[in-house]
């Protein structure tokens, strides 16, 4: 495996743990391999850096410029990037377990098979994000922006996800067991096939949201507006719908078994038998 030996140099800058990095520029370097576990990294600068398998564990990396720089299978467990700009980056496989990313910039950046377990992503941009197969267990999504990501076969067991905006987001088979996604948004979201078993959906927005085949056993979905949306085949065995609104809503071969449907608004919604609701 190639990498950088602790103490070597680039572009000037001693490149070990635990290293004084502050407002460093390493735009393009080269740091494949480097080891800059704790190291002090806030406002640098690594636009386009390469780094790849680098050990970045620990360090402090706030409001530092991440525009386009690879860091695939990296390990940034424990890191510090609130503030920071990850606009357009590579982190893929990247270990990112209990970092610190409130208010980070993710634009367009490629997350497959990221490790996001108990990270903390707060008020973070992830437009367009690609999360596909991404580990979200435990995650803090509160108030993070979704719009357009695609988080097919993601794991979000037990994220936290209130106020999220995921307007037309793709969770195709995402597992959501367990998920707080009360307030959100997810009109116009791709569900087909997601696990959301005991999710908290209180007053969430999913209209017109594809929940074609969807587990949502034991939901709650208090409040919630599914006006337009295809529950065909979807499982909502005991789930709660107290007010919700499934007006125009395709409930085609559902499983509403014990599903609590007391003042739903179902008008005009396509019954599991196949009917049309007055």
């Amino acid at each position: 495996m190639s990498g950088y030996r602790q103490g070597m140099e680039v572009n000037g800058y001693k490149i070990e743990p635990g290293a004084n990095l502050v407002r460093a520029d390493l735009r393009n370097a080269n740091l494949t391999g480097a080891n800059l576990t704790n190291a002090n990294l806030v406002i640098a600068n690594l636009t386009g850096a390469n780094l790849v398998i680098a050990n970045l564990s620990g360090a402090d990396l706030r409001d530092a410029n991440l525009t386009g720089t690879n860091l695939t299978n990296a390990n940034l467990s424990d890191a510090n990037l609130w503030g920071a700009n990850l606009t357009g980056a590579n982190l893929t496989g990247t270990n990112l377990t209990n970092a610190k990313l409130a208010r980070t910039n993710l634009t367009g950046t490629n997350l497959r098979n990221a490790n996001l377990v108990r990270a903390n992503l707060t008020n973070a941009n992830l437009t367009n994000a690609n999360l596909t197969d991404t580990n979200l267990t435990d995650t803090n999504l509160t108030d993070t922006n979704l719009y357009l990501a695609n988080l097919q076969d993601a794991n979000l067991q037990g994220a936290n996800r209130r106020n999220a905006n995921l307007w037309g987001v793709n969770l195709v088979r995402a597992n959501l067991t367990g998920a707080n996604l009360t307030d959100a948004n997810l009109s116009r979201a791709d569900l087909s096939g997601a696990k959301l078993v005991r999710a908290d959906l209180v007053r969430a927005d999913l209209q017109d949201a594809n929940l074609s085949g969807a587990d949502l056993s034991d939901a709650n979905l208090y409040l919630a507006n599914l006006q337009d949306a295809n529950l065909q085949g979807a499982n909502l065995q005991d789930a709660n719908l107290y007010l919700a609104n499934l007006q125009d809503a395709n409930l085609q071969d559902a499983n509403l078994q014990d599903a609590k449907l007391v003042r739903a608004n179902l008008s005009g919604a396509r019954m599991p038998d196949g009917t049309i609701h007055d």
